[in-house]
């Protein structure tokens, strides 16, 4: 196997740009041109559906022609998707803090890798370099990622598809909760939640490009206050 020097750059927002040169044979020098998000736990949880799952969309991912963009590290879920896309020639972009680059065993072997300076950069990094979201089992930071993402597309902040992997029936008390807030109309009509509900990961990939619409456009600030 060649072995090829990586190199680094800064970006300028501050972060750290990793370039880590894959097999010549699989590389995308300009990487794809859509990428999919997918939150996830650093842990492989009490079900092996879980990883499967993680392998599955993975392989999908990179089938499909479609990147992936994850929270850099090695361990668990995100470990599972991250070297599944890599092994199934699909492109991966790591996007991780410097203070976890070490708790999370950062996976070196990605296209690019991004170090950054805080979580906020992080989440804003991985927000901009994705085309659509997914949420795999995982803990409070990937709840918190996935509301994140709710909320911004509830309030108009963007039009990007959001799919919520119930594996297992994971998120079937996340998803219980939001119809109890329906139901005490703190979510009311107008300001909907919208996201796509599967529960096998075979189905992930063939929701977010049904959701992936040309230039939909994201609302403007009257029409979204409007609704309040």
């Amino acid at each position: 196997m060649t072995k090829h020097k990586s190199h680094s750059r800064k970006a300028t927002n501050g972060a750290l740009t990793l370039n880590q040169p894959r097999d010549p044979s699989q590389s995308h020098p300009h990487g794809p041109a859509r990428s999919v998000c997918v939150y996830c736990g650093s842990g492989h949880g009490a079900n092996p559906a879980y990883a499967e799952s993680a392998r599955i969309l993975g392989q999908s991912l990179a089938k499909s022609g479609l990147g992936l963009v994850y929270g850099g590290g090695s361990l668990g879920l995100m470990g599972e998707v991250a070297r599944a896309t890599l092994e199934a020639g699909g492109h991966v972009t790591g996007i991780i803090p410097a203070f976890l680059t070490e708790r999370e065993h950062m996976l070196k072997d990605v296209n690019d890798l991004i170090v950054t300076r805080d979580m906020h950069e992080r989440k804003q990094l991985m927000f901009d370099h994705a085309s659509a979201f997914v949420a795999l089992p995982g803990g409070i930071g990937t709840l918190e990622e996935l509301v994140e993402q709710l909320t911004w597309s509830q309030l108009g902040r963007h039009a990007k598809p959001i799919v919520v992997a119930n594996i297992a029936n994971f998120w079937t008390p996340f998803l219980n909760l939001l119809s109890h807030m329906r139901g005490e109309t703190f979510i009311r009509p107008g300001l909907e939640v919208g996201f796509t509900v599967v529960d096998d990961a075979t189905e992930i990939v063939p929701a977010i490009l049904a959701g992936l619409t040309p230039d939909r456009p994201t609302a403007n600030d009257d029409a979204v206050l409007a609704k309040f």
